[in-house]
Formats: C-alpha cells, sequence, structure tokens
C-alpha cells in the first residue's frame, strides 16, 4: 500500500489549538507533521503588541521549515493567518516561495488557503470575524480586499487579552454576531481560536457556508494532494469532495 500523504505544519510556538484540530478533521490518507516558529518576546497569544510580535514569526521561519521539510513532507502550510494580514496580500506569492524553496516542497499559508475556500464556495461577499486587535483587523481588512474579495463586515470578538485560552462558546458568539444578510459566507480567521466543533452548527443557525483558518487549511492540503475523501462533521467546505 502507498504511504499516506504528509503534510508539515508550521505553528505558532505558544498555539495549543492547531494540532489538536486538524489532527481531529484529518482522514487517514493523509499525516500530518509539526514544527514550532520560536515565538518573539513576550506573553504568547497575548493580544497586547501582538502586531508588533506577530512579523518576527517571519525572522524565525527558516529553522521552522527546515526542522518540517525532514519529514519529506508533500506540502507545507504555515499556520499563521495574521503573519498573511500584516506582511500584505502582495507579498504573499514571494512568502510562499520562500517557504517552498527551504523546504524542497511545495508550499501554502493559511491565509491562501482560506481564498482558494471561498473561491471554491462561491463567496465574494464575506463577514470577517477575529480574535484579533484592531490594528491586525485593518490588515485582514486590506488584505482580502486585495484579494478581490467585499469585505461586507468585520467583527471583533469582544475581551479578548489572550486568544490561547478562548473556548468554542465564545468563537460560536463571535461567529453568530459577524454575520450580516448580505454576506454570502463567514470567515472566522484565526489559528489560535478554537473553531472546528462549532461549524456546523453555526451553518445550521446562518444558513450559510463557515470557513475557518484550520477547515481551510485541511480542505486546501486535501485538495492539493488530490485526496478526495470527504470529511463529515465539520462543515459543507469539507464535506464535498475537492
Amino acid at each position: 500500500m502507498a504511504r499516506p500523504a504528509r503534510l508539515g505544519v508550521l505553528v505558532p510556538g505558544g498555539n495549543p489549538t492547531v494540532e489538536p484540530e486538524l489532527y481531529r478533521m484529518a482522514p487517514a490518507s493523509i499525516t500530518i507533521h509539526f514544527a514550532r516558529l520560536r515565538s518573539p518576546a513576550g506573553e504568547p497569544g497575548a493580544t497586547d503588541g501582538l502586531e508588533n510580535r506577530t512579523l518576527g514569526y517571519l525572522d524565525v521561519l527558516p529553522d521552522a521549515v527546515r526542522a518540517v521539510a525532514e519529514v519529506k513532507p508533500d506540502l507545507i502550510v504555515l499556520s499563521h493567518t495574521a503573519v498573511s494580514y500584516l506582511n500584505g496580500f502582495a507579498n504573499e506569492g514571494a512568502l510562499i516561495d520562500r517557504m517552498a524553496a527551504l523546504a524542497g516542497t511545495r508550499a501554502a499559508t493559511a491565509a491562501g488557503s482560506v481564498r482558494e475556500a471561498l473561491i471554491h464556495l462561491g463567496a465574494r461577499r464575506i463577514a470577517v470575524a477575529m480574535p484579533y486587535p484592531e490594528a491586525i483587523g485593518v490588515a485582514s481588512h486590506a488584505y482580502w480586499t486585495a484579494a478581490g474579495f467585499d469585505v461586507v463586515a468585520r467583527h471583533r470578538l469582544a475581551d479578548v487579552t489572550n486568544i490561547y485560552v478562548e473556548t468554542e462558546e465564545r468563537a460560536l458568539t463571535l461567529g453568530r454576531e459577524a454575520d450580516v444578510p448580505s454576506a454570502d459566507a463567514i470567515l472566522i480567521s484565526g489559528t489560535g481560536l478554537p473553531t472546528v466543533g462549532i461549524v456546523e452548527r453555526l451553518e445550521r443557525d446562518l444558513g450559510k457556508p463557515v470557513v475557518t483558518s484550520q477547515t481551510a487549511t485541511l480542505w486546501y492540503a486535501l485538495r492539493a494532494l488530490g485526496i478526495k475523501d470527504p470529511v463529515r462533521g465539520h462543515g459543507r467546505l469539507l464535506a464535498s469532495p475537492a
């Protein structure tokens, strides 16, 4: 039998969410392997000064890419949407090329995966829900606008001091509050926010697709690797063959 496809994931050092969520959703046709990006100075996940710390992950990218490349992944993904937002949509291609050159394999980002997922779903008008400080929210608006989407609403989760201590129930409230009638889809952005257990519930409540950083990352990886297994229980994006 052929070995399962291998996905390498670069995750911020303090992020406790990405690994369990991707493992929870992944079919047996893929294995997932992680490398941690050394965290810049400051409390991991703290929203105070987050925008200044986030771009520091680009400086430590090479070590993490080379570490995960040792397992010979078929694709690597940078699982940090805020890095893409602050780095800018115009620089996304160069970032992906840099990772691919360092790893010697194909590369993608969480934000780029979200973009492909929204296009696949036919969503052009999006409501963006996030736990970020306003500076990153503004950067996300610019990113999605440059990527060709109409951001019809942007909603921040209230009273967030550290993204890594948030819960699915809070993410559920965030998704509901972000929705507006003109939105084709809801994007819950942020790989540190636990979301995979609430996607189907939100879709039933709102009557429209809900995309999260984690569901889009896995969907894009399966699509890129030619895996057509539907993944049930985590929203319509993953339930439909790639």
